[in-house]
């Protein structure tokens, strides 16, 4: 029983973990001075929002990755968001895949 529990515990460890690094990424780049994970529009749209927009699109991670890089206007509203040209592309790509994942 006890191992059960220790492996369960490990195991629910394991999944807060990749979420916890790709938050601070998402701190590191200033990600989040715009978007917050789950909860209301502030000045752009949650990533929980972001996620449920892009459910199912094959390319939604390329149409992601682009907007982060070039920037944009128009998908969520009229605030722009500024390009983030100097994000390196894999930081880029982990943030994308991470914010696909959030319900």
């Amino acid at each position: 029983m006890k191992t059960l529990i220790l492996s369960a515990f490990l195991l629910a460890l394991g999944a807060a973990a990749p979420a916890q690094a790709n938050e601070a990424l998402a701190k590191k780049h200033l990600c989040t001075t715009c978007h917050v994970v789950k909860g209301a529009k502030t000045i752009g749209p949650s990533y929980a929002d972001v996620a449920k927009k892009y459910a199912g699109q094959a390319d939604a991670a390329a149409k992601l990755a682009a907007k982060v890089k070039k920037g944009g206007q128009g998908v969520w509203g009229q605030v722009p968001m500024p390009p983030n040209a100097n994000v390196p592309d894999a930081d880029i790509k982990a943030l994308i895949a991470w914010i696909l994942t959030i319900k």
